[in-house]
């Protein structure tokens, strides 16, 4: 982790100190900061919450989508802020117990996920699904991810339709307890981890103050980023900004409909249900 952040200004890792370490003993670097939700201190040493909250986006959507290393326990007590940095300020990653490598072509695959996620290709998102080993529920991914129904018609930030709505209420309706069970057991290992990762950064950014549609313009930006690794390099900056120019024409709001920050998966489906 610290190697992947090495240039990275607004990222610490506690360094370890190997003659003091042994078995059952880890010694590390001792960093001051405070939780990352802690918006009092923040507002109180003059950091903008809501950059903290993008800051902390970014920093994680590089683990998924770049890097293909997560630190998979993102929880406020592991994250602090630090007023110490060349950015006015840094976030300090601790207790790397739980990282999860992922294998290079989950990485790739959950890169075009995410841009599907976001133009709308209902038909790559079902292959995707079917490669992740959820064909079956492929139309409740962009429910989790985005708050949109499978065959959306409105922009990404829009929101969804009543139409729409009503729509999804009748697929929640013929849900059994068997069919989240099944859902959620048929799930990779890589796929189980990053949906933690993204509830615990949700409650996080939602406590910041953010606007919710930073997290998709973030994760947008940083699947077209990890795809463009695999081209040809010179030509990888050429279609980010084409892939930026598109995401920036759907990401004008982010959703208001669906906010299951902190929620386990099963508690998300039925507060889809039972809210709309």
């Amino acid at each position: 982790m610290s190697n992947n952040f090495r240039n990275n200004k607004f990222v610490r890792i506690p360094r370890i100190f190997w003659d003091l370490t042994t078995n059952q003993v880890l010694t590390m670097q001792f960093c001051h900061g405070q939780k990352v939700d802690d918006v009092v201190f923040l507002k109180g040493m003059k950091i903008n919450p809501e950059k903290v909250a993008k800051k902390l986006l970014e920093v994680f959507a590089e683990m998924i989508f770049i890097h293909g290393f997560l630190h998979g326990d993102p929880h406020p007590g592991n994250i602090l802020v630090s007023i110490e940095g060349q950015g006015g300020f840094s976030l300090v990653l601790l207790d790397h117990g739980i990282c999860k490598k992922l294998d290079e072509e989950f990485r790739l695959e959950y890169c075009q996920l995410w841009k599907a996620l976001i133009l709308l290709d209902s038909r790559k998102i079902q292959h995707l699904a079917e490669r992740f080993g959820v064909g079956k529920y492929y139309r409740y991914l962009p429910i989790i991810f985005s708050g949109r129904t499978i065959d959306s018609k409105s922009g990404i930030g829009k929101g969804m339709l009543v139409e729409e709505q009503k729509k999804m209420k009748q697929h929640l309706k013929a849900l059994e307890m068997e069919d989240i069970s099944s859902f959620m057991e048929s799930l990779p290992s890589n796929f189980l981890i990053i949906l933690r990762t993204d509830e615990l950064l949700r409650s996080t950014v939602s406590k910041l103050g953010a606007s919710k549609w930073v997290r998709l313009l973030t994760y947008g930006k940083y699947a077209s980023l990890g795809l463009s690794l695999k081209s040809n390099p010179c030509s990888g900056v050429t279609n980010l900004v084409l892939w930026m120019e598109k995401l920036k024409r759907c990401l004008n709001k982010f959703y208001g409909k669906m906010s299951a920050a902190g929620k386990g998966m099963s508690t998300m489906f039925f507060n889809i249900y039972f809210k709309m």
